[in-house]
């Protein structure tokens, strides 16, 4: 390698760090500020990420008052259950519009991404009206109806079964496989990054999301953690110090989650299977 090429190198991976540094700045401010004595300044200048008297006492004191069990619970429940009922309708919408051939198929795909451009503020109220008059209000499905399905992932899972190879279905159908079976054991396993990919999505959406569940739900037994983050806002009087520990008990399933699956966000070599 010349020296010039090392210079790049180091100057792409210094620009890199760099980057990395102010994105990450955030979250190390709001560790550092969850981990500090009520004695310690949280405010001073410059900020001092490292505390001086580290403790946990923020994050008993977060778990203790309020009943995070219940929220984290709650959380957990939707954020599956949406994921699972997502991914199951989207492929099921996905599959016919990019294999099979009807009448007004790629009509129905454009109005279908078109929807994309409309904003939720605008649909909010007709779907909370439609969520009421099914008797969905202040249940866990009323959290999930309107994420049972999304325009977004019909358009991811559509393109990955455009990806995978005609000859493998041939092959399949050849076989004597059944439509449905052709999509079960075929056609699913063979766009699985995509599916992760979008079930990351999903989750992230669904664990994060707090403006329907604050509309659609009042019973507390059914808060998830991003109302108890704003419960825990008010009851604490803005104690940053609590409400960061209760931030970090927010985040840190998705950050769990990231990591064991960002293996699986990779494209998969699904002609290797077809040979000439």
């Amino acid at each position: 390698m010349t020296n010039n090429k090392r210079l790049q190198t180091l100057i792409v991976y210094g620009l890199l760090g760099a980057i990395a540094l102010v994105t990450l700045f955030p979250l190390l401010w709001l560790i550092s500020t969850a981990l500090k004595s009520p004695t310690e300044n949280i405010l001073q200048s410059p900020p001092q990420l490292w505390p001086n008297q580290p403790t946990l006492n923020n994050f008993f004191s977060v778990w203790q008052s309020l009943p995070f069990g219940q929220y984290l619970h709650n959380s957990i429940l939707v954020a599956v259950l949406t994921v699972v009922l997502n991914l199951l309708f989207c492929a099921l919408a996905a599959y016919p519009l990019a294999r099979l051939s009807f009448p007004g198929r790629d009509w129905i795909f454009i109005a279908i991404v078109s929807t994309i451009m409309i904003p939720f503020q605008i649909v909010m109220i007709p779907l909370y009206i439609l969520t009421v008059q099914l008797g969905l209000r202040n249940s866990y499905l009323g959290m999930i109806f309107p994420s049972l399905a999304s325009a977004f992932g019909i358009f991811l899972l559509r393109q990955a079964f455009m990806g995978v190879p005609k000859e493998i279905e041939e092959a399949a159908r050849m076989d004597g496989s059944s439509e449905l079976g052709l999509w079960w054991h075929i056609m699913i396993p063979a766009i699985r990054p995509a599916l992760v990919t979008l079930a990351i999505f999903v989750f992230i959406g669904s664990w994060s999301d707090f403006l329907w569940p604050l509309i659609v739900i009042q019973d507390e037994n059914l808060y998830t953690l991003p109302l108890g983050v704003a419960k825990l806002a008010g009851t604490f009087s803005l104690d940053w110090r609590l409400i960061a520990a209760g931030s970090i008990i927010s985040i840190a399933p998705v950050l769990i989650l990231f990591i064991f699956l960002q293996r699986y966000i990779v494209p998969t070599e699904t002609s290797s299977g077809v040979k000439g």
